[in-house]
Order: structure tokens, then sequence, then C-alpha cells
């Protein structure tokens, strides 16, 4: 029996193949049995050991005890090795019976039984290293168990024809080395439990990969429980999983900066014969290379991921070669049916395989990219802790913070693609290969108009770059100037100037529509050329191979097999040029990161902090100083010794180095010779407080541990304790960014509590007494510095302006230009009659006269201004029920902070401070409500399905016709593809028929129209979707500009700016570019699927019967997948900010930092969120593997059916059919998977249509003209204004703020109002104007019924000058006149009235004068006066005069005050007075409480009464 098959140990002779593949009962030789098989998984398995068993030992995660599991497999492994032991003994027993056997029977149980001993040692190696689920391990048991099948089955089929057994011992030891195989491979899909005293913490919320076995990590398995949670309910931050530790920053880091200091130590190690040789070459000096770091710390990790890669790529183009085969087999009717099943199979089985390796190898890229990020972030958040003043110089923060988000994206971005750049040559190579061996060279045809397209695309590529930029500018521009329309809506409307602003907008659109436009008709074209370039290029080269030679046959074979070629052709050749400029881009990156990482850094040294003999806290000796290494010396020259527990002032004029000296002391200036030491730890106060986004209390410990006692004792000294009472949440309150929501002085008092607190040494304080009130800095200097204060006993080197505190410091430096002029104490320098008695004298006569006067009028200083103060505690209580003061306070706010800059008055100014800081704390509750609120509304948006009704609003945007329209092309589009694809399965059953040579030309040219046809359409059909898309953002973004114009002021007062901004920018933006693209990716891959379906069910019916299944599959997992990712994403991005906020917040307050030692806290921080968003960003990777395995697993299957339905029914199907479907299927994959992420992307894009239909949507205020009411033009004649039984409130369910006002006013008359805060004076104007709509009553002005006429007819006529003065950014001249009504001539008039028209004929611009944002340029007076211009250019019947409370000087209200006296002498004025010496010879006064009118007639009358205005009168010193 096995004499006659001694000579075949080939795999297959030709004389053999009729035993193999054309019997209904197929065999292997029976010599190709016995050694290739059983040897396949021992190579294996003794090539794998050694490299496994090296990684074991170095990755020891502690050991396993001895479990059930183990001890079974253990024995089961034993029982193997004395199976095959068996069979070597009864060789040997059968020799010495004088039977020969074949050497084969001796070498093969022998090696299986060694490599069974190899198995059972690695089983207990592995148990050792504590490893719980062998990948090694569970592939050999699944090769051994492959390989036993085939002669099993022959061992079965030989019983079946025979009645006996030869071999009886043989065939029962092989029957139990099956069995015990097959058991051990089952047993290796377990897991073993986990590692006992292993070193690693274990963690609450681990992550279930580490734990996971060989198989649920294969499949990502091990993810599906967080997908299920995400299903259930929305994803929180308290669901994720911690970070592998391997991943963390923690680890990956220090990993990369070792790599990095290797480098730099070996670009700097040069030996000095081999400099001189260098130096002769070229003068520069080597520069360390960031690459090479980064190739060591994460280059063996990513050659994994490359290794699979380069797997997957050769397994790709098996598939087409059992396609080939598989219709090969279809052609010939006596080919059994086992042969095409088990090719069905194998194309299942590749494709899966292919599946699992593609999705390992991109986990392996995601996650080095990942470590990549933390890596590099990690690295510049260190170095910016360390570098130079100089370094730091050349880069602004925003550059730096660059580097960290974008570089260190790019980076992260190229690890995804970084494989293509072998990969796709590799490919391109092989499927040319076997391209050739299919239709010879031409194939070239196809070739080159795949190159041909690559530089088309190129093209397309570059103009469209360019055209983005243009559009970005654009939408800057819209946004800029939305921004201010939305701060100043009050004023638009008060002036009724809203529709030309709206001009304004809609032009910029206009333009930002254009640019769109174009755009979109590329991408058009570049869609066409993507979707038509597999075509184009089957077309080019069938055609040429037919028409080259006569004896050229195209057959099923060749067609389809090269189809499928093509197609795994078209992936990396589109690819290329995307890797090729991301590696350029990262280059770019890696350059400026290599830099930045590459600047020199502050030497530690250079203070000497040991305890220096002198018994000084402080010395510089000989000192010299520079702010960079090149620059001349800042500070020249120092001596300065400073005695252990004295004050030391240092004065000296602005510019002279006093904060310099500061500097070097803290060690941050370059010191060029000299020496510094300072005696123990260092406490700073910069000039500048720098507060960091934490709490409070958190910025006075700043990481030292809270001890009641010693923190309530520093508060108090700081005169912090009265503010804590306002702050919302005492010292918990979260301070904003740059310490936003306190004011100047409060930052820099919480400064100086951070150091009285650190408890340090030496006390740096530069300045810190410039930014508080005179009589906060007294009590600050007696109770902290001084003699007397809490530091006494420290060292203290006190930077001052302040003269008066001068007396009481024990020495003073004084300082000019960088030099120690003289130093004593100050009776020692009055009497030197030196530089510092002429500072004394210069300064000293106004701020010795000041600082009496402080003291003497802080009393009636109280008193002068106690109305405003007391206006302003007022409006704390109303703050709940009167949005518009809120507003008016917001606004006098910004007003505040813009006063505090003005350093003209610093009597006034104190006094504005102290009102700024009593009201500033507000402002933080107002944030964190919105805050709050804002969440919540944007979970309930965005949680959860998408309601069909937005869907259809985007396709009504689009127009309903045309949404049909389009899906009607592409549905025109995938037929004609089809039709083609069925026309080349015709064409090619030719070749059966040999009918081929008379019809070439039909067939070419059908085939051609068809696919051409297809093109054409795919460009028809996206330019119809670009115009769709185009209408669709027309149309959103006119109705929501629309009704934000017509929306009512108590709309803005209740929404923050933000919220309704950012539907302007982000969703405007959304529908404006993503959502187009993304249905455009749907539609595209939705038809693709479908005409996959078609096709197959086509050529084989019985497929629909699966369809039903598979999409159930399909759509369930899908809707988990996109309910967690969606989520994931979501919290990804909220945790990234937080790393760019805290990290520009470092680059600020370095000094700082290390002047409390605090880098190694801060850089755990930044760790700390970094890691926290890699958490989120993980299993956001991971969920799209573990959709691609499933998805795919889903497109395996659909491969799976139509070869096994093709083989079912392969006497009905033509080759041609089969070579159809079954390639069809292979493509299917693609578009399965894309599909489900255009899915998720485009139910998370498509929000954006709700939210900005949800704003567009919002109520209106009354129309702007009423037609058959318009008022005649000359209106009002006179001005006479009734109010009859008036009552108005806010919004509905408040209570009402005036209560049946009924009052006369003829024109002409001048009325006062007044009345406490709160009583109703601004909502008597804005009832006027109708922002407020009655709730009772009417308002008749010359006997016009205002509640009845349109609303800009009504504002048209009346005129206002604001409390506080809105300019917005464009000309002088269109602020004054945006419609452009009234000439040159009248505007200079109204300008020289105003008193500006010095100042604007000074302008070189003149009218045209370009005023910024908000009005910066012109100063708050200024702004004023621009006001008073607009309301003297309108000059209309009535006025209404808002007074500015603390804006202006007296000076500018006079002006205002005497040219209103003048020009508008017959209006009707009303005056709403905040200083009563305004108002005291008007006609009128109307003196307003709690909305009612409390009297009503002169000022004399009034006062005579001693009623409520006489008290005010009295308190104001005019009575």
């Amino acid at each position: 029996h096995l004499g006659n098959r001694e000579s075949e140990l080939m795999l297959v002779f030709p004389q053999d193949s009729n035993l193999t593949k054309h019997t209904d009962l197929p065999d292997l030789p029976a010599c190709f049995q016995l050694s290739v098989l059983p040897w396949t998984p021992c190579i294996y398995l003794w090539l794998t050991s050694p490299f496994y068993i090296l990684y074991l030992k170095r990755n020891n995660r502690g050991y396993i005890m001895m479990s059930i599991l183990n001890r079974i497999k253990t024995v089961l492994g034993l029982i193997l090795w004395i199976v095959c032991w068996t069979d070597l003994f009864s060789s040997f027993h059968e020799m010495s019976q004088n039977q020969s056997k074949p050497p084969i029977y001796f070498v093969t149980p022998l090696i299986v039984g060694m490599t069974m001993l190899l198995a059972t040692f690695l089983i207990q190696y592995e148990r050792l290293k504590g490893v719980q689920s062998s990948g090694v391990l569970f592939i050999f048991w699944t090769i051994s168990v492959l390989c036993a099948i085939v002669p099993f089955r022959s061992k079965i089929i030989v019983l079946c024809f025979q009645n006996g057994v030869e071999d009886k011992l043989r065939t029962t030891t092989f029957y139990n080395y099956f069995g015990l195989t097959l058991i051990q491979l089952i047993l290796s899909c377990f897991n073993e439990t986990p590692p006992l005293f292993s070193s690693v913490v274990p963690d609450p919320n681990a992550c279930p990969e580490i734990t996971a076995g060989f198989l649920s990590k294969m499949t990502f398995w091990w993810f599906t429980s967080m997908a299920i949670k995400g299903y259930k309910s929305p994803l929180e931050n308290k669901d994720l999983w911690s970070l592998n530790k391997q991943d963390s920053s923690e680890l990956v880091v220090p990993n990369l900066l070792n790599e990095w200091e290797v480098e730099k130590s070996k670009a700097q190690s040069v030996s000095p014969e081999e400099e001189e040789v260098l130096l002769s070459k070229r003068k520069e000096v080597r520069q360390p290379s960031f690459l090479r770091a980064l190739l060591r710390a994460f280059g063996p990790y990513f050659l994994i991921g490359s290794a699979f890669k380069l797997l997957q790529d050769l397994i790709t183009f098996v598939n087409p070669q059992l396609l080939r085969m598989l219709i090969d087999f279809t052609k010939q009717s006596n080919a059994p049916l086992w042969w095409g099943y088990s090719l069905a199979f194998m194309m299942f089985g590749t494709s899966l395989l292919q599946t699992l390796i593609l999705h390992q190898h991109f986990q392996y890229c995601f996650v080095t990219g990942m470590r990549l990020r933390s890596g590099i972030i990690g690295a510049i958040y260190r170095k910016s802790l360390v570098i130079t003043n100089e370094a730091k110089r050349s880069s602004t923060v925003g550059e730096v913070v660059n580097l960290m988000s974008v570089d260190a994206q790019r980076f992260m971005d190229l690890t995804t693609f970084l494989n293509m750049l072998w990969s796709a040559p590799l490919q391109i190579i092989l499927a040319l290969f076997f391209l050739w061996r299919n239709l010879g060279p031409s194939v070239l045809a196809g070739v080159a108009v795949m190159v041909l397209l690559i530089p088309f695309n190129a093209f397309i590529a570059m103009k469209t770059r360019t055209y983005q930029v243009e559009q970005m500018k654009h939408k800057d521009d819209r946004i800029k100037l939305m921004n201010e329309i939305l701060n100043g809506i009050k004023v638009l409307k008060l002036y009724a100037w809203e529709v030309s602003f709206k001009e304004k907008i809609l032009q910029i659109r206009q333009k930002e529509l254009t640019v769109l436009r174009k755009t979109a008709y590329l991408s058009a074209l570049s869609t066409m050329a993507w979707t038509s370039a597999p075509f184009m290029v089957a077309l080019t080269t069938f055609a040429v191979y037919v028409t080259v030679d006569e004896s050229n046959v195209l057959d099923a074979e060749k067609a389809f097999v090269s189809l499928s070629l093509f197609n795994i052709l078209r992936f990396p050749l589109n690819m290329l040029p995307q890797v090729i400029s991301s590696i350029v881009q990262a280059s770019v990156s890696l350059k400026r990161i290599q830099d930045f990482l590459s600047h020199d850094e502050l030497d530690p040294e250079s203070v000497d902090r040991r305890n220096n003999a002198s018994g000084n806290g402080a010395d510089v000796v000989n000192g010299t100083f520079s702010w960079a290494k090149q620059d001349q010396a800042t500070l020249d020259n120092i001596n300065v010794m400073v005695p252990q527990g004295s004050l030391l002032a240092v004065v000296g004029h602005v510019g002279c180095g006093k904060t310099s000296l500061v500097s070097a002391l803290l060690g941050e200036m370059e010191k060029q010779e000299g020496q510094i030491s300072i005696r123990g730890s260092v406490a700073y106060v910069p000039q500048q407080a720098w507060i960091q986004n934490a709490t409070l209390r958190d910025n006075i410990l700043f990481g030292r541990p809270y001890v009641e006692q010693k923190y309530r004792c520093v508060l108090e000294a700081c005169a912090l304790t009265p503010d804590l009472e306002v702050l919302p949440g005492g010292d918990q309150t979260e301070i904003g960014e740059k310490g936003i929501n306190l004011s100047g002085g409060q930052r820099q008092r919480v400064s100086l509590a951070r150091a009285l607190y650190s408890d340090a040494d030496v006390y740096l304080l530069d300045d810190p007494l410039s930014a508080v009130d005179a009589h906060v800095a007294k009590h600050i200097f007696d109770k902290v510095i001084g003699p007397e204060g809490a530091l006494k006993g420290k060292t203290r080197i006190l930077v001052t302006h302040g003269i008066s505190f001068l007396p009481q410091v024990d020495n003073i430096l004084v300082m000019v230009d960088g030099r120690v002029s003289e130093m004593g104490s100050y009776q020692d320098l009055l009497k030197q009659n030196g530089a510092f008695a002429e500072f004394l004298r210069n300064y000293s006569l106004e701020d010795i006269i000041e600082d009496d006067e402080v003291t003497v009028s802080l009393v009636d200083d109280d008193e002068e201004e106690e109305f405003p103060e007391d206006a302003l505690s007022n409006h704390t209580d109303m703050v709940d029920n009167e949005p518009v003061v809120n507003e008016a306070r917001r606004q006098f706010m910004r007003q505040m902070s813009i006063m505090s800059n003005d350093l003209e008055n610093p009597k006034k100014m104190s006094r504005r401070r102290r009102c700024s800081e009593r009201k500033h704390p507000e402002s933080p509750t107002e944030k964190k409500e919105l805050k709050v609120d804002k969440l919540i509304q944007a979970e309930t948006t965005e949680t959860g399905r998408v309601k069909f009704k937005v869907y259809w609003e985007y396709a009504k945007a689009v127009g309903p016709f045309l949404s049909l329209f389009i899906c009607f092309l592409y549905g025109c589009q995938s037929a004609s593809a089809i039709g083609a694809n069925f026309w080349l399965s015709e064409w090619t059953n030719d070749a059966q028929h040999n009918r081929t040579q008379d019809q070439v030309s039909m067939r070419v040219g059908v085939y051609a129209a068809l696919g051409i046809s297809q093109g054409v359409l795919v460009m028809f059909s996206s330019f119809t979707l670009a115009l769709g898309k185009i209408q669709a953002a027309r149309k959103l973004h006119q109705t929501l500009l629309d009704n934000k114009f017509h929306t009512p002021q108590s709309f803005f007062d209740t929404t923050p700016i933000g919220r309704i901004i950012n539907r302007f920018s982000k969703d405007i933006y959304v529908i404006d570019e993503v959502l187009p693209s993304t249905i455009l990716m749907f539609l595209g891959t939705f038809f693709a699927s479908v005409s996959t379906m078609i096709v197959i069910i086509c050529s084989t019916p019985i497929f629909a019967l699966v369809i039903g299944p598979l999409a159930l599959i399909y759509v369930f997992v899908q809707r988990f997948y996109v309910a967690t990712s969606r989520q994931l994403k979501r919290l990804e991005s909220v945790s990234r900010s937080p790393i760019y906020s805290h990290f520009s917040e470092t680059i600020t307050g370095t000094s700082v930092i290390r002047a409390y030692g605090r880098n190694a806290a801060f850089v755990l921080m930044s760790d700390m969120k970094v890691d926290e968003n890699q958490k989120s960003y993980y299993p956001g990777i991971v969920s799209n593997r573990w959709l691609g395995v499933r998805i795919e697993f889903i497109g395996n299957c659909i491969v799976l059916f139509a070869a096994l339905f093709a083989v079912i029914g392969k006497d009905k199907l033509s080759p041609g059919l089969v070579g159809l479907s079954v390639s069809y299927a292979l493509q299917v994959t693609m578009s399965l998977n894309w599909m489900v992420r255009m899915t998720s992307d485009l139910e998370s894009n498509i929000v954006a249509v709700e939210r900005v239909k949800e704003y567009s949507e919002t109520q209106t205020e009354a129309p702007w003209i009423v037609k058959d009411k318009q008022p005649p033009p000359d209106w009002p004649p006179k001005g006479d204004v009734e109010f009859v039984d008036y009552s108005v409130r806010y919004r509905e369910g408040l209570d009402l703020v005036l209560r049946n006002i009924s009052l006369k006013v003829k024109g002409g008359e001048k009325i006062g109002i007044v009345g406490r805060t709160g009583a109703g004076k601004s909502s008597m104007t804005l009832c006027l104007f109708r922002l407020l709509e009655a709730a009772d009553g009417e308002i008749v002005i010359d006997e016009v019924k205002i509640s009845e006429i349109g609303l800009h007819d009504l504002r048209s006529k009346l005129t206002i000058i604001p409390q506080e003065p809105v300019l917005f950014s464009g000309t002088l001249r269109m602020n004054l006149d945006p419609f452009e009504k009234y000439s040159d001539e009248e505007v200079w008039k109204v300008l020289e009235l105003s008193h500006l028209k010095k100042f604007v004929s000074n302008q070189t611009s003149k009218l045209e004068l370009e005023c910024s944002e908000g009005g910066e340029n012109l100063s708050v007076g200024q702004r004023q006066l621009v006001c008073l211009a607009r309301a003297l250019l309108r000059k209309t019947r009535i006025l209404v005069l808002d007074e500015a409370t603390a804006a202006v000087d007296l000076e500018t209200d006079d002006l205002i005050q005497s040219t209103i006296r003048t020009q508008f002498e017959d209006c009707t004025v009303f005056t709403i007075a905040h200083r009563l010496n305004t108002i005291m010879d008007y006609t009128r006064v109307l003196v307003l409480d709690k909305g009612q009118i409390a009297e009503f007639d002169t000022p004399t009358n009034l006062i005579a009464q001693k009623g409520i205005f006489y008290g005010m009168a009295k308190d104001a010193g005019l009575a």
C-alpha cells in the first residue's frame, strides 16, 4: 500500500491529480499525510518559541496558581507526547521484527513528540510568567487540528472501503492524537485566572483587555460590554475604563525623554580630533534628531503592526486567485462539488483572516499614535517649564500650544498611514504582477489611466485648499460681525438699524457661498474621477487587450479576476498622494517640535540655594545679568546684601531694572558674571498676578496642606475676607482662566496670600501694592509686609512705587538704569541728597498731598458718592426680576474694567475700583448658571435617535423635488454601473460559444457607453447635490438671521450670546461643509451596498433568504456602535480642551511655578489631563475596530454565501455571472463598513439642522412696518407724549415694573426722571421704543397710539443717547449714518457740534476712520460723543437721554449737557438722571418709586414739598 506511493513526496504529481481533484472521494498521498501535514505545526512552534520565551522572560506579570484547567492541559500534553512516542517505539519494535519501515515512520513521531513536550513546557512557563491566554499555543493547536483533519478523513474512508485495518495500533494512536489536540484547542479558548502577587495595583475600573483571552483580543470581543452600556444609556466619564499602564503618560513620556536625552548627549559628544575636521568642513553643530528618539521609543511596538500589515497585504491577493479557480470550476462540467465548497470556504477563511489581521494592524498603529501624542505633549510640557526667557520670546504662547495641539495631532494621524508608505508600492507591484500574468502588456494601458488621474486629483486638491483658506476668511468676518451685532443688538433695535446690518451680513454670506459653490463643483469633479476611475481603467485595459491581438479572448476568468485586482489597486494609488502630503506636514511639525525641544534651558545652578556663611538672606556679588545670552547686560555690576530678616525696598523710575533684579534673584536671567545666593526657600509675588483656573482656596494653598487657623489669618491679613462674602461660592468659587472673574486688586491680593501661606524664608514682592486701592494698600503693608506685619523676621525684598511706605522699611535700594545708585536707610538717603532725594521731590508733592487727601477724603468721599454705591448694591437684589438691569450691569462691569485702566485720576479711581470690586463677583454666578443651563440643553438635543422630522427639514431646505431627483440620479448611476458589469459578464460568455471576433467592437462600444454614462451621471448627481446643499445652506442661514433680527430683546437677555453665536458658526459650518459631504458618502456607500445585493440576487436568487438575517445583525451592530461612538467622541472633545488651557496657563506662570518649586506637581497635573483625554480616546479607537471586525464578518458571510450558491447552482449559471456576483461580494465589505460610519456621522451632523431650526423658530416681535397704519412722514410734529394708565412687565410671569402710570408731557418740555435703582426709570424709555410691550394701557405720541404702528416707523422717529456708548467695527461714517441718508457736510456739522471735529480731522482717514470692534480705539468719552453726534444727526422731536453713570469724566458730561440744551431746544427731552445737578433747571421732574409716580412737578416745588426728591437733593448737597 505504501511502496507504490514512495516516490510521490511531491505535493501532487500530474499523474496524481486525478486522485485528488477529479474524484468524488479525494485523498492526499499518504506520504504527504505523514510528512508535510504533521510537520507544519511543529515547524511553526519551534520557530516562534525562542522569541516567545525571550518575550516572556522580559514581561513578567507574576505567576498564576495551578488551576484545574492548567493541570488538565499539562496532563493532556504529556499524554500526547506518550501517544506520539508509542508510534515511535512501535516502529522500532517492527524494525526488530525485520519489517523494514521507511524512515518517515521514525522521523515524524519523534518530531511531533518533541513538539508536544515543548508545548507542555510552554503551558507551564506561561503560567509562571502570568500569561492568562496564549496566542502562540492557540495558533499551534488550530494548525494541528486542521492538519490532522485530512489523515483523519482518509483513515475513515479507508475503514469504510476495507473491512479490516491493517495497522490497528497506529490507527488507534492517531484517533487519540486527533481527539486530544481537539480538546487542547477547545481548552485554550478559555482564560486562566489572573496572576497573583503581580506588581500591578488592582484597578477598580480596569480595562477588560488586560484579562481578555486571545480570541477575544483578536475579535475585540472584550469591548462588547461598553457597547451595550453605551446603547442602554449615554456613556459618562465614570463608565470609561482606566488607561492601560503601558499607554499612560507616566510610562510613555519618560521613555521618550530618555531616548531624547541619549540623542542630545550623542550630538554633543564629538571627540576633539573629529571636531577640528568638522569645523573645517562645516560650521554648524549637529542637531540632535527627535525623529530618532521617536523611532527608538515607539518603533518596536509599531513594527509589530507593520508585520501584520505585511501579512494582510499578501493575503489580499489570495482571493482573486481563489476567484479564478472558482470561475474555472464553474466552467468544467465534470468537476466534483466538494472542490467548489472548499473554494467557497477558503474564500471565507482568507477574508476572515484578512479582517482579523488588518484590524490588529490598525489597533497597533492607533495605539502607537496615541502614545506618540502623549509622549510629545508630555515632552513639550516638561520643556516649557525650563526654557530660558530668550527661548520663550522666540515663540508666542499660541505657537507653543499649537505645537501641542496641531503638531502632535499630525503625528497621531500619520501613524495610521505610515505603513502605506511601503505597503502601497508593494500592493501595486503585486497587483501589476498578477495582472500582467493575466492580461499581458495591455495592463499598462489601464495603469497609465490611473497614473494620469493622480496629477488631476492633485490639482483639484490644491485648488480646493486655496478656496478653503478664502472661505475661512469670509467665515471669520461673518462671525466677527455677528458677534458685534449680538453684543449691540439693543442699540440696533433702539436706532432701528437692523436692515443695514442684515445687509452687511448677507453680503459676506454671499461671498462665502460663492466660494462654497466653486469648492462644490471641484469636489464633484474629483468624485467623478474617483468613482469612474476603476471603470475607465477596466475599459482601456480590456479594449486594448481585445484589439491588440485577434487571438486574445476575454473570458470570465480574465475579466473578473482583473476587475478584482484593479479594485485592490485603487486603494493604494489613492492613498499614496495623501500619505505623502501628510508626511510632508508631519516633517514640518517634527522640525518645529525638535526646535522647541532643543531650546536652551535655565541653569538650575545659577542661584546658590545652600545656606551661605554670611548670615545674609540674599546676596548678589558683582552680578551682571542679561535676558538673553547675546543681549547687552540689563543689570550691570550689582552688589546687594540683604541681612537675614530685614525688609529691603527697591525703588526707581519705570524701566530701571527693578523687576529684572527680582528675576535675577529667582534665577530667571542669564548670569554673565558674579554670583547670587539665596538662603532657604523663596516665595514670589509677580507684578502681574498669575491666577490658576481652580478654586480660590487652591490658588492660595498652591499645593500646600490646608490648615484652617493659618489659612484664616492669611485671608484676614490680605484683606480677602470681605471679598469672600460676595463671591458666590466663598473660597470654593471656581476662578476662570487668567482670573477673569476677579478684579485686578483681588487677583493681586490672592497672589500675595499665596506667598504668605507658603511660609518661605525669602520673599520677593514685585510691586504687589500697585493694583489695590490706597486704604487697602495701607492695610496690607501694616498687616503683611511692614515691620509689624505677618512677615516680620523674614527676609523681604519689596519693589514699590508707593513713597508713603518708605520711612518704615529697613533699607532702600535705589536703581538707575540697571545699576545700584545708592542704598541705605530712609534718613541716610535723604541726607545724601542724591538720586533718591530727587526721586522723592518729583513724586512726593502730588503723592503726599494725595495721601493726605485719601485719608481725609475717605470720609466725605463716601458721602459724595453715596448714590451710585447705593445704586449698585441695590442692583444685586433686583437681579432676578429685572434682566435688563442685569444687562446694564454687565455693560457697567465692562466699563468698570475699562475704567480701571485709566490712571489719570487716582482718587476717582479708587472709588470706581471699590464699586467694581463689590460688583464683579456677581458675574461668576451668572456664568455658572448659564453653564449648567447650557449643558442641560445640549444633552437634551444630542442624545438618542434623531427624529425623522429633522431629515425632512433638511430635505425641504434642499427642495423636496431636488432631493428626490438626487436620489433618482444616484439610482441611475448605480443602475448604469450594474448594467456595464452585466454587459461585461455577457461579453465574457462569448468566449465559451466561440462567437468572439465579429462582435468585439459592439461589445466594447456598449460597455464604454454604459460606463461613461455612469461617470456622467455621477458628475451630474454631484452637481445637483452641490446646488442643493448651497440652496439649503442659504435658506437655513437666511431664516436663522431673519428670525434673530426680529427676536424681541427679552430673548437676548436670557440667552447667553455664546449660544447664539455657536448656531451661526459651528452649526452653519456643519450645514455648509460637513453635512453635504457626509450625505454624498452615505448615498454612495448605500447605493453601492444595495447594488451588490441586487447583483447577487439576480445571479443566485436563493441569496435573498440570507439577506434578512444578515441585515438584522447589521442594523443591530450599527445601533450599538452609533450610540456608543457618538458619546465617546463627545467625551473626548470635552476632555481635550483642559489639556491646552492648562498648558497655556502654565506657560504664562512658569516663573511663579519655578519659584515655589512646583514643577513636578504641574507636570503630574498635565499628565493626568492627557491621560483623562486618552481614556476616552482609546475606547473610541477600539469601538471602530470592534465595528470593523463585526461588519466585515457580515461582508465575509456575503462572500461565502455568494460563492456557495454559485457552486450549488453552477449548472444553471454562466461563468460570467459567477464572476460578477462573487467579485461584487468581495467589494461589499468596504462599503458596508463606511456605511455605518457615515450613518453615525450623519446622525451627529444632522443635529446642526435641528439646532439651527430651533433658533429660527423663536417667537418674533411686532412687524417693523405696518403698511396701512404708517404715520405721516413729518410725524411727530409737536412731540406731545401721553401715558394712559400704562403698565408693563419684562416677560410673561414676572411682576409689573411700571404700574398704572398716567401723565401728559407737552412738546418741548424737558423732563428729568429720577428714582432709586429698580424704580423703573429705564423701563419708561424702553416702553417708548416698544422694546417692552405694554401689559395694559397706551402711550400716545401726537395723537398716534404707538402700539398700532410698525416698530421701525416708531423707532426711527425717536432718538436715544444710551447709557453705554456702543460702536460697531466699520468706518466712523457708518457708525453715524449706516443708511447713508445724509451728506458729508451734515455729518461734519454734527461732528463740530459734538466737539469731535478736531479729533476726526486730525486723523488721516477723516470720516473713513476705522473703528475697531466695540470702538476700542476711541476713548470712552469720545464714544459717548459719537453717540451724541448720532442723535444730532437724526434730530427727531423726542430725545431720550439715559445719563451715563461712571463712564464719562465731568468735562465730557458738561459738553453733552450744553450741546443738548442748545441743539434740542424745541424738542421734548426725557433725561434719566443720576447726577441731580443736571436736571435742576428742567421744566419738570418725575420721581418714580417702585414703578409708580411718587412726585411730578417743577424742581423748585418738589424741594419745597420736602418729599423724596428733597431727600435726594440733600444727599447730593443741592438743597
